[in-house]
């Protein structure tokens, strides 16, 4: 089996930047954000009924959650996370689009009844994992989802920032209160996601983030797909190809090359 040193990265150094780099701002945006959102924890206009989508209006976020210690701070730390974040993901689009790597997160045709053979698999009805390329169905539904919560973020968040200036783009989102109850649950939908994609590393998948940071990646032994792993269960790489083979795992599909 050829070592890691000579294998091909799993993830080109262009993703490894972009994905840390983002994951930095996102951090960044939402906590500075959420001081934004202290300065005022509603989203209807004064004098109008309650929001009917936001049943905590007029409560805010514990202080120890935020950034910026005021609204103007927050406000710089928000616009400076901002465009580092728009940066890191027009690089990694651009990677996608440019090397045709976006297959690879964007759901094909017939990926529904991979997801579905996924879930049965997390939920135990299935014994094996089911063969997938370099993500499963439902990774890539997860990961199709967070780019689209992250340009609604962004396009929403434009919107509030410049409501006369891109007052045609605050009208698209239903005017400037909608724009912003949009962005703020634009951020709360990745936030969630984000949080399942870090849980599911650790319990599933914990040799991704090597393959994140240096790029070394043993398919064949560490992929989820040749442990059968799932959270909570089978952490440990596969011995050998030929053992696991002999015990009924399915065998990896290599991955892309730096994508």
């Amino acid at each position: 089996m050829p070592s890691l040193s000579t294998t091909p990265p799993r993830h080109a150094p262009v993703v490894r930047i972009a994905h840390w780099t983002g994951a930095l701002a996102l951090v960044l945006m939402a906590a500075s954000g959420l001081r934004i959102f202290n300065a005022s924890p509603r989203f209807a206009r004064r004098g109008d009924p309650p929001w009917p989508l936001w049943p905590w209006e007029g409560t805010g976020v514990p202080v120890e959650f935020t950034l910026g210690g005021w609204l103007g701070g927050a406000r710089h730390w928000h616009f400076g996370a901002m465009w580092l974040f728009a940066a890191a993901g027009a690089l990694y689009l651009g990677h996608l689009a440019r090397h045709g790597r976006w297959r690879t997160i964007v759901p094909l045709r017939g990926d529904w009844r991979d997801g579905i053979a996924m879930a049965r698999f997390y939920l135990r009805l299935d014994r094996h994992h089911p063969p997938q390329g370099k993500h499963n169905a439902l990774q890539k539904q997860a990961y199709t989802a967070m780019v689209v919560c992250g340009a609604v973020s962004l396009t929403t968040g434009l919107a509030i920032w410049k409501p006369v200036t891109l007052g045609w783009l605050a009208a698209a989102y239903g005017g400037y209160t909608w724009a912003r109850w949009w962005h703020f649950a634009a951020m709360l939908a990745l936030g969630v996601l984000v949080l399942g994609h870090v849980a599911m590393v650790l319990l599933v998948d914990p040799y991704a983030l090597r393959a994140m940071t240096t790029g070394g990646y043993d398919e064949a032994r560490w992929s989820p797909a040749a442990r059968d792993a799932r959270p909570f269960q089978h952490w440990l790489p596969r011995r050998t190809p030929a053992a696991a083979t002999a015990g009924g795992a399915t065998p990896a599909t290599p991955a892309p090359e730096g994508s």
